[in-house]
Formats: C-alpha cells, structure tokens, sequence
C-alpha cells in the first residue's frame, strides 16, 4: 500500500492516531459508552467531546442517570468507552492493555472518593504513601509528610484512620491523591459523607491544590455549593454536555440543575 508521499506502508505499520493538544490535562474526543445489545442498548455516553486545561478546577453536574459516573469511570481510565478516545496528560489511554493503565492510574492519577478508601491497618503516613509504594516506587517519606502538612495533619502522621474524624479521614485522602504529583485528581463525590463546614475544609484543599500546586481536579458532585468551588461546571444530560457555567455561584447552578432534572432521561437504570 502507498502513503501520499509515495512511500510503502509496512503491512503491519498502523496509522498514527491524532496527536493530543498541548496544555490539556483532560481530552476526550467522540466517546460512547454503551451497555446491553440490540432493542436493549442504553447510551451512557452519547459522543463527550472535551478538553480540560492542566491548572483547571472543573465540576461535572447531571440528574440521576445522565452519565456522570460513567464518564468518570471512562475519563479516569477505569472503564473503557466503546468508541472514541481519551488522553490524560497528553497520553492516549483508550488502547492501553489493562495492566499499563494500571501502572498510568498508580504514577499519575490520584482519586478521592465518597467513602475516603483508607487502609485501617495502615498509619496516616502509610495511607498516603500508598500509591509510591502500589507503583513500584520509592516511598519519599519527606514527600508524604509534606502533603500531609498542607492538608494540616502533619501531627496525626502515625495515627490509625480510626482515630481520626470523617473530615480528617478524607484530608488524608486528598493528601495520597496528591503525593505523585498526578496529571489529574478526579474527585467522586468527595463531600458526600461530611457535614457542610468540614465539606467546605476539604473542597478548599482541593481549590489551593489547583491555584497553590497546579493541580487539575476534575470532581463529579451532586452538590451545587461543592460545584461553586470549581472554575467550571459541566452538566451531563442524556449522556452529552448539555450546558455549562463558569465561575457559577451556586445558586446559578442549583438553577440550572432544576432545569435539568425536570427533563425526562433515557437513562433511567443506568449508574450516574
């Protein structure tokens, strides 16, 4: 076969897929979820295309089966999309056998969940140390007690999470999600589990990790006051981006969900 130039193409030379965009922490070009066959196929992502700026704190909003964890899940490289592509910093995850993602998800992602996800028989320090040690890597123990120290518990280093409240429990998962430095910390309901003033704690952590260290936070929230933390707020509909606010207050954002939320889904039964 021959290239435009003229020249041959190997048999088994393959077409170089797109280049990523500089500066993007985040692209996802054309991606489609889809469960079940035939008359039964759900879309739960319709086509996402988008594309998140390194240094970007971003919400995703969406009712009750729009799509919101399935694009997390698809996004963050735990689920893979039936079609299209996705990079993080600047690499293309969508064909990558499962145990390079792995290795991309332990060296250079970091993830708070709702239920905080510590270890108990492990210290505050170890918790954090966590994902160095799951890579393979040296366990920098400076490293950790920094992160430990701008997350403010430093002193509870050698604590068990036990002894911990909730709201320290999911400080110190903000510190592991930020001890390798990641291209991207994508955040599931990150004050689910916490009461409104220790919620506000934890989503200003988050807020100085993208301005004070240039991380890149991508956080699905049901929440519009947690949403009003982030630079911008995606809202998820049907499985596509239906609409968006920068810098929303959250009662514009609580607006716009009403809106949303009244539309009926096609999604029903689907994870958000």
């Amino acid at each position: 076969m021959r290239l435009r130039n003229g020249k041959r193409r190997k048999r088994d030379d393959r077409p170089e897929a797109p280049a990523g965009t500089p500066g993007l922490a985040v692209e996802l070009r054309g991606v489609r979820r889809q469960y079940g066959r035939g008359a039964n196929t759900v879309h739960a992502l319709a086509g996402v295309d988008l594309a998140l700026p390194r240094g970007t704190f971003t919400a995703v909003m969406g009712p009750s089966g729009s799509g919101k964890s399935t694009f997390l899940q698809c996004a963050a490289g735990l689920d893979r999309p039936s079609a299209g592509s996705v990079r993080l910093g600047g690499t293309e995850i969508t064909g990558m056998k499962e145990n390079e993602l792995t290795e991309l998800r332990r060296s250079r992602l970091g993830f708070v969940f709702q239920a905080f996800n510590l270890l108990p028989s492990l210290t505050v320090e170890q918790n954090v140390l966590l994902p160095m040690r799951l890579a393979g890597k040296r366990q920098d123990r400076r490293q950790a007690m920094a992160v430990l120290g701008q997350v403010g518990l430093a002193d509870k280093a050698r604590r068990r999470p036990s002894e911990l409240s909730g709201g320290q429990q999911q400080r110190v998962a903000v510190a592991r999600a930020l001890v390798t430095s990641p291209d991207v910390v994508f955040a599931d309901e990150p004050t689910g589990a916490l009461d409104t003033g220790t919620a506000a704690e934890v989503l200003g952590l988050l807020r100085q990790a993208v301005d004070g260290m240039g991380a890149t936070v991508v956080m699905v929230t049901h929440d519009p006051t947690a949403a009003a933390w982030a630079d911008r707020v995606l809202f998820l509909a049907d499985g596509t981006f239906a609409d968006h606010l920068e810098r929303g207050s959250a009662d514009q954002i609580a607006r716009q969900m009403t809106l949303l939320t009244a539309r009926p889904s096609r999604l029903t039964g689907v994870p958000a």
